[in-house]
C-alpha cells in the first residue's frame, strides 16, 4: 500500500492525482481566507461551494445516485490535503461520514430522496446531534426520546455540540425510542432519524450556537414536540446505536486523515522556518533541540499514517474496523499535536502572532484529543475490547 522511498525521498503517497487535484482547488484559499473566517467566527461557504462543484463533498454518495462512489480511504486523503493546505476540512467532514449512515442502513426511498440532492449540493447534511450534557461519550445513556404516534415520531430532549447545525438543511439525530430503564443491555432502544431542519427551526426545534476556541460552528439544539416522520427511520427501530457505531468508524478515520494533514502542515512550516531562521550566527534548524523534536513528528506522522490506511482499507471492504479506527485516530491526533507543540516552539514568538497561522492551527488540531471521541476513551476501549482487560468504566 504505502512504500519506502530511497534516501532523502518522501513517501510514495496513494491517489496522487487525486491529492493534487485538491491542493489545486486549495490554492484559492489561503492562509489568509482562513485567518479571516477564524477572526470573524463565518462559515467556510465559498470553499465548501468550490468543493461541492468539484465533486469532493459528494466522495463517498455511491454513483447511482449521483455522487463520486469513492470509499473512505479516498475521503480521508482528501479532507488530509485541506488541512495540510492550511484549511479546516471539519465543515466538510460530517457530510461524508452522515452519508455512510444514509447510504449503508437508509432504504431505498430514503436513499433515492436525498442522496442525488446532497450529492449536487441541493441539500446539505451536515449535521450529526448524538452528545447530550448529561451523556458526553456515554452515548447509551442519551435521554432524548422520541414517542411513535401513528405515522410520526415525538421528539423532546437536548442536544449539545452538534457542529454545522445552523448551516445544513438536514440533521441526523440519535434518539431513544425505548425507555433506558426498559432495555437489558444500554445500547439497545436507540434509533436514528433524518430531520428536515427547515421545517424543524421554529416548530418544536430551536438552535443555539456555542462559542468556542476553534471557529467549529457549534450548536445546541433544544427539542420539544418536534414531529418527524415515520418514513424518515433510518434502518430498523432500537438498532440505532450499530448504525452510530458504523459510521464513527468511518469519522475516526476521516478525522485521522485531518490530523495527519495538520501534521505535515505543521512539520513543513517548522522545518522550512527551522532551515532559514538565523541566531547566533547559524540556522536553528542545526541545533538539535529543534530538530529532533521536528523530526520525531514526522516519524509519529508517518507511523499513524500507516493505521489511518489500514483502517480505512478494512471500513471499505466491509471488514470489521472498530479497533483499527480507533488506534489510527489516537495516534493521528498525538501525532498532530507533537507537531503542533513542535512547530509553536521552533516559531518562538511569532508563533502566538496571529500572521502567521501557528497559533491557529494550534488551537484546531487540540481539540481532536477530545473529540469526536476524547484520547482516554479510546484507551478504555483498546484496553477493555481488544486487550481483553477489566473494564475501567460504566
Amino acid at each position: 500500500m504505502l512504500t519506502n522511498s530511497g534516501p532523502g525521498d518522501g513517501p510514495v503517497e496513494l491517489e496522487p492525482e487525486l491529492r493534487r487535484s485538491v491542493r489545486k482547488l486549495c490554492e484559492a484559499f489561503p492562509d489568509a481566507y482562513w485567518r479571516d473566517l477564524d477572526e470573524r467566527r463565518d462559515y467556510p461557504a465559498a470553499f465548501l461551494e468550490a468543493l461541492g462543484r468539484a465533486g469532493f463533498t459528494a466522495a463517498m454518495i455511491p454513483e447511482a445516485y449521483g455522487g463520486s462512489g469513492l470509499g473512505v480511504t479516498e475521503a480521508s486523503i482528501v479532507l488530509e490535503e485541506i488541512n495540510r493546505s492550511g484549511g479546516n476540512a471539519a465543515a466538510c467532514h460530517a457530510q461524508m461520514y452522515t452519508m455512510a449512515t444514509l447510504s449503508r442502513h437508509g432504504t431505498a426511498a430514503q436513499k433515492e430522496r436525498y442522496l442525488p440532492a446532497v450529492a449536487s449540493a441541493a441539500l446539505r447534511l451536515q449535521a450529526f446531534a448524538v452528545t447530550e450534557p448529561d451523556a458526553g461519550s456515554d452515548t447509551p445513556s442519551i435521554r432524548t426520546t422520541a414517542t411513535r404516534r401513528g405515522d410520526t415520531y415525538v421528539v423532546r430532549g437536548h442536544k449539545i455540540f452538534t457542529s454545522r447545525a445552523l448551516h445544513s438543511d438536514l440533521l441526523l439525530l440519535l434518539v431513544r425510542t425505548t425507555p433506558l430503564e426498559e432495555v437489558a443491555k444500554r445500547g439497545e432502544g436507540l434509533s436514528v432519524l433524518l430531520v428536515d431542519l427547515r421545517e424543524a427551526v421554529g416548530n418544536g426545534l430551536e438552535i443555539e450556537p456555542i462559542q468556542t476556541m476553534v471557529n467549529h460552528h457549534t450548536t445546541q439544539l433544544f427539542l420539544d414536540g418536534l414531529e418527524v416522520p415515520a418514513a424518515n427511520l433510518i434502518g430498523r427501530e432500537g438498532q440505532g446505536f450499530r448504525y452510530v457505531l458504523d459510521s464513527m468508524n468511518a469519522e475516526r478515520i476521516l478525522i485521522a486523515g485531518e490530523c495527519i494533514g495538520d501534521g505535515r502542515w505543521f512539520i513543513e512550516r517548522a522545518s522550512r522556518y527551522a532551515s532559514e531562521r538565523v541566531v547566533f550566527g547559524k540556522p536553528i534548524g542545526a541545533n538539535q533541540g529543534v530538530q529532533f523534536p521536528i523530526a520525531m513528528a514526522y516519524a509519529r506522522v508517518r507511523a499513524a499514517d500507516l493505521m489511518r490506511f489500514e483502517a480505512a482499507s478494512r471500513f471499505d471492504r466491509d471488514r470489521p474496523a472498530g479497533p483499527e479506527a480507533n488506534m489510527a485516530k489516537l495516534l493521528a491526533a498525538e501525532a498532530s499535536w507533537e507537531a503542533a507543540n513542535a512547530a509553536l516552539q521552533t516559531y518562538g514568538g511569532f508563533g502566538f502572532a496571529r500572521d502567521y497561522d501557528i497559533e491557529r492551527k494550534f488551537r484546531e488540531t487540540r481539540l481532536y484529543q477530545v473529540a469526536p471521541i476524547s484520547t482516554n476513551l479510546i484507551l478504555a476501549y483498546l484496553g477493555h475490547n481488544v486487550l481483553r482487560m477489566p473494564r475501567s468504566y460504566g
